[in-house]
């Protein structure tokens, strides 16, 4: 007769510190093991890069009245404000012409590699020196466009936002599972970074928390290339791959909260203001010079009283609703679209495109990804429809042997 058999167990419990609740753990594994939102990260990337790109081009010849020299602050009345604000600007460290063109410089380059996501990590880093840089210096001279590329310029250092959509995500695609990246760009350019990074240092007299940061991504990317090149899927590997997605995720939310935050408090100010209340709030701007760049269009528009009404009422609900919406997908994504035409409104009959682009950039964070994966590959076709059909492709088909020919569709 056989005996009796083990005893039952009982069954763990959980959540009492013994054993990890299966959620949590789960939850634990995604977050450091999955980069969230790798298309929605590359839009906020080429968005705000797109918006500075175009911001720093069109101000070209304006660049040093509003920054240079020729500014409404002089060199000690700038020293004086960032000693009281303890801002960070690179544009205080000396007095030279050649300095602040140079700034200038980096400026635009670091914001064509950031769009283009060629070495995205020093872009973004570089990136960030120039907003700060330049806008730091006359505070007064930006708008509300301004205060959010601030925010995200700082924000996207610690995101990993050139997954898709970037050179380097072409670049890592092309090599070989497993091979180390083997190319002199990245070095030299650590190596650059870090001289200049030197010198910023020992020059640097405003806010020290910025120098560090950047001195800290300096040190992790360099650790980075040598544990990618030497001990590739070692166990140091795996945790820094582990703490960078971690880190990649908590700027992704804190990214989403912004945007929140941002609807939020303009929401409930306007409730405040007796304008917004009687729904005449959108009137006055468009009898504003500063804000009429269509006068015609503008009177046209102010002219209804009907109209102004339901567009004063529309932008505060749009505004005070959103960040309840997102617990419902569709009414997130209907009032996703209305914030983008009411900002594409504003760029037209106002003449504020920048901080249209900018706040439009920041909205795309909620976009669905199925609609981004369509949009890329659109993008993709439509790309490689209009390049076949360039002159000089049709002649390299036909000196490859092919009769030229063009795509159909």
């Amino acid at each position: 007769m056989p005996g009796p058999g083990p005893a039952p167990q009982a069954p763990a419990a959980r959540g009492t510190g013994t054993l990890p609740d299966s959620r949590a753990a789960r939850a634990l594994q995604r977050v450091t093991e999955t980069v969230l939102g790798p298309y929605q990260s590359a839009v906020v990337r080429i968005g705000f890069a797109g918006t500075w790109l175009v911001f720093l081009l069109f101000e070209l010849p304006n660049r040093h009245r509003l920054y240079g020299p020729e500014g409404p602050f002089s060199w000690d009345m700038g020293r004086q404000m960032v000693a009281g604000s303890d801002a960070f600007t690179g544009l205080l460290w000396s007095q030279s012409a050649w300095w602040f063109e140079a700034v200038y410089g980096v400026a635009v380059l670091s914001s064509l590699l950031l769009l283009l996501g060629w070495r995205t990590r020093a872009a973004s880093a570089l990136f960030l020196f120039g907003v700060l840089s330049l806008q730091n210096r006359t505070i007064l001279v930006g708008d509300g466009g301004d205060n959010v590329v601030h925010l995200m310029a700082i924000y996207l250092v610690f995101t990993r936002c050139a997954r898709v959509w970037s050179l380097d995500a072409r670049r890592a695609a092309r090599r070989a599972p497993g091979r180390p990246a083997g190319d002199a760009a990245g070095p030299l350019l650590w190596a650059l970074v870090g001289t200049g990074l030197l010198a910023g240092t020992l020059l640097n007299r405003t806010d020290t928390f910025v120098i560090a940061l950047l001195w800290t991504l300096w040190v992790v990317q360099g650790l980075w290339w040598l544990v990618s090149r030497y001990a590739q899927g070692s166990q140091p590997f795996v945790l820094l791959d582990s703490l960078a997605n971690l880190v990649h995720n908590t700027a992704l939310v804190v990214i989403m909260a912004e945007v929140c935050l941002i609807y939020a408090t303009a929401g409930w100010y306007k409730i405040q203001g007796s304008r917004w209340q009687d729904g005449t709030a959108l009137y006055y701007p468009l009898k504003l010079e500063y804000f009429t760049p269509w006068p015609g269009l503008s009177d046209l528009l102010a002219a209804s009283g009907l109209m102004v009404m339901v567009l004063t009422y529309a932008t505060v609900f749009v505004q005070v609703a959103f960040p309840f919406t997102l617990f419902n997908r569709k009414v997130k994504n209907v009032l996703l679209v209305a914030m983008i035409v009411e900002h594409a409104g504003i760029a037209l009959i106002l003449g504020l495109p920048f901080f249209s682009l900018a706040m439009i950039a920041a909205d795309a964070v909620f976009l669905p990804t199925v609609f981004l994966v369509w949009l890329g590959a659109a993008t993709v076709r439509t790309r490689d429809r209009v390049i076949r059909r360039t002159p000089w492709a049709k002649r390299l088909r036909a000196a490859d042997g092919g009769p030229p020919r063009t795509l159909v569709g």
